[in-house]
């Protein structure tokens, strides 16, 4: 295993550079609430900034950040606006994958630009693709595309007909038909649309496989998979989101405490609020535990076996349970300010769209315990169930 890549290393300036972007981005959200999109000053903010090449490879000129470092970087921008964060976590993961994993034609033209190239798309709702000469023609609907209207290229699942494989496919946005919709309680600000793709010829270089764990380029990280790679996104997103409501609370407590009848004079309050700090904070002591496990083993070329990929997602899952207790306790205990517009209100809404998501969803948590029960002998993670030989 010498000759394995190891994880590499960005440092932290990066994170550095998100945490400084804060002020922008809490000035923004409310605007970029009301047009369904982020804003111009912050989206080449972050392009100024080398956010959107976090997880693309060294090779490519991007950061090709560790585990541990993008959960930090993620979780710092989510913390100053939750569909910020998601924006960058989502276009991260396919910009990212899409430099370690497409062939050589593709990268030389998507990475040549003076700026990362922006996709998003969705990987799980699957169209149709049929063999042509050198390639594919796809044709579908997706849904979910957090950062479509930023985007130049469109990440989209598509099976191959008459066989059982499955490819991501990499196509302009110009293939790409954008439906909108996005009518949604929150996370209103990361435009995530529906799209529709008709008969686009797609290059067999602007494809790959699914479950493709060996890249083409860069380090350990890209070994883990797409899919356990997603998990990383969603876990730096929820510390983030989770982290600012008790923060936002304790700030809504200071400033009433003495006046008769707030509820930040009384031991209850005092009680549940040490309970709800207790929970998250053990919540994120787990979630650096499962992820330091995990780039240990990568570091030393070594493959995750099943029960680390179980423990991941329960990590991802047991965090998002913590985060939804922790809104109800932060809205709740709001009172009329909570119940307005203003920064309480979105964030809960913003938790109540996030928590949807299917990586955090019952079936992921039940495969988990079926499996730590040792009920899944020689079975394997394929998405979010556990499959036997």
């Amino acid at each position: 295993m010498s000759d394995t890549p190891r994880l590499h290393s960005a440092g932290t300036t990066l994170l550095d550079r998100a945490r400084e972007l804060r002020p922008l981005i809490e000035g923004e959200a409310a605007e970029a609430e009301k047009l369904g999109r982020l804003t111009t000053p912050v989206v080449d903010a972050l392009h100024e900034a080398g956010l959107f090449g976090l997880w693309v490879p060294e090779a490519l000129g991007g950061a090709e950040s560790s585990p541990r470092e993008l959960l930090a970087v993620f979780e710092q921008l989510s913390y100053a606006d939750p569909s910020t964060g998601w924006v960058v976590m989502a276009t991260n993961l396919e910009n990212g994958t899409a430099g370690a994993y497409l062939g050589d034609e593709a990268v030389e033209q998507m990475f040549k630009g003076p700026r990362m190239p922006l996709i998003a798309g969705q990987g799980t709702r699957a169209g149709i693709a049929v063999r042509e000469n050198g390639g594919f023609r796809l044709t579908g609907q997706w849904g979910f595309a957090s950062g479509m209207y930023h985007s130049q290229y469109a990440h989209s699942l598509g099976a191959i007909e008459g066989t059982d494989e499955v490819r991501i496919f990499i196509t302009p946005v110009e293939d790409v038909k954008m439906l909108g919709n996005w009518d949604v309680l929150g996370l209103r600000a990361t435009g995530s649309i529906d799209y529709s793709i008709d008969g686009a010829f797609v290059p067999e270089p602007y494809t790959h496989v699914f479950d493709l764990a060996e890249p083409l380029r860069g380090g350990a990280i890209y070994r883990l998979g797409l899919l356990d790679q997603a998990l990383i996104c969603h876990t730096g997103w929820a510390l983030g989101v989770g982290r600012r409501l008790l923060d936002e609370l304790a700030r809504y407590a200071a400033a009433r405490t003495g006046r008769p009848g707030q509820i930040a004079d009384t031991d209850a309050f005092h009680a549940d609020f040490a309970r709800a700090e207790a929970k998250f904070r053990a919540a994120k002591a787990l979630v650096r535990e499962t992820w330091e496990d995990t780039e240990r083993t990568l570091d030393s070329g070594g493959t995750l076996d099943v029960r680390q990929e179980t423990m991941m997602r329960l990590t991802l899952n047991h965090l998002t349970a913590m985060l939804a207790e922790v809104a109800r306790f932060v809205y709740a205990s709001g009172g009329t300010s909570a119940l307005r517009d203003g920064l309480i209100q979105r964030l809960f809404r913003d938790v109540h769209a996030g928590t949807q998501h299917i990586l955090a969803g019952p079936q992921m948590l039940q495969e988990c315990g079926r499996e730590l029960a040792g009920l899944a002998q020689g079975q394997s993670w394929a998405i979010t169930t556990l499959e036997g030989p």
